[in-house]
């Protein structure tokens, strides 16, 4: 169940959930011109944190000037906007969608004249994949829908329109009984989830596609990789052929919503021994004690959500 909170931050103040409309003529609704990112925090032991909460509004801002939309607000101001969101709807944890889009303005694909409106919406939502996904692991397939080829799309900007890639990869994994599905690149390479980055491991040296493979560069993704290598992991950037993922010993996946969960199949075919594995546990097990502030934040990534004094 998603509980959205009362507020939501729209081009520089906080309105009523209710009052956070577009018009039916907004460019984004038509041509899916928006930009947006996904930022959780979490309920530590020392307070309510927002996760790698610079790293994701800078995206937001790259994915802007990739897409020739104007911003008017700075990463700073961003950035005190999101946390100023969550204080004012009392979250100790939430899921965080900041979103940029065209609005409303005459119709037509070039849509630079239209207004940009920027707002940052907050719920509480639990694990994306399913809470049992963390320890149990997910049944994926390799997707029929190709991942976005270069010169089409822009694959490392996180844009509304590109996804219609990611819902057909999802609805066909979901018709078939699946969690989720893999997509492949122009080339026939792995190159990611349908909302996730992937990594598999093989003979103990982990194994992730490069950003030529139509990835996004995703910012649990970078989390992973710096785990991984303070872990003593050897990592390698490949290109993938699709049967690596038959012989792997495991597979995870990356991702704000999916943080990091094992999958136990690809196509009805067991990973391993079907069941979480060691490095995957590991990486989990490190990346969890960040974000519950059971370990120190030795990396950075937790912005703290300081609740405001009665008077101040």
């Amino acid at each position: 169940m998603t509980t959205y909170g009362k507020y939501v931050w729209k081009n520089g103040r906080l309105i009523a959930w209710e009052d956070a409309t577009v018009h039916v003529t907004a460019h984004a609704l038509h041509y899916g011109s928006s930009v947006f990112e996904g930022i959780r925090a979490y309920n530590t032991l020392q307070g309510t944190a927002v996760f790698r909460l610079q790293p994701h509004m800078q995206r937001l801002l790259h994915s802007a000037k990739i897409a020739r939309m104007e911003i008017d607000y700075d990463l700073d101001a961003l950035c005190n906007a999101v946390l100023d969101t969550v204080r004012e709807n009392g979250h100790d944890a939430c899921y965080i969608r900041p979103i940029a889009l065209r609005g409303a303005g005459a119709l037509g694909v070039e849509g630079r004249k239209n207004p940009t409106e920027v707002f940052i919406i907050t719920m509480e939502w639990g694990r994306y994949l399913g809470q049992e996904a963390i320890e149990q692991g997910v049944d994926v397939q390799v997707s029929s829908w190709r991942r976005i080829a270069p010169d089409t799309f822009a694959s490392m900007a996180k844009i509304g329109g590109q996804y219609v890639n990611s819902q057909f990869i999802t609805m066909e994994a979901h018709d078939n009984g699946m969690n989720e599905g893999i997509a492949l690149d122009y080339n026939g390479h792995v190159s990611e989830g349908a909302g996730e980055n992937i990594f598999v491991i093989h003979d103990g040296v982990v194994y992730t596609p490069g950003r030529a493979s139509s990835i996004l560069l995703g910012v649990t993704r970078d989390c992973a990789l710096t785990l991984l290598s303070d872990l003593g992991y050897e990592i390698r950037y490949e290109a993938l052929p699709r049967e690596m993922l038959y012989v792997a010993d495991e597979i995870f996946f990356t991702g704000t919503a999916a943080e990091i969960t094992p999958v136990r199949s690809v196509d009805r075919i067991k990973v391993g021994s079907g069941s979480r594995g060691p490095i995957t546990k590991a990486v989990q097990d490190a990346f969890f004690a960040i974000t519950s502030g059971q370990q120190p934040d030795k990396y950075g990534w937790l912005t703290y959500v300081k609740q405001t004094e009665a008077g101040d």
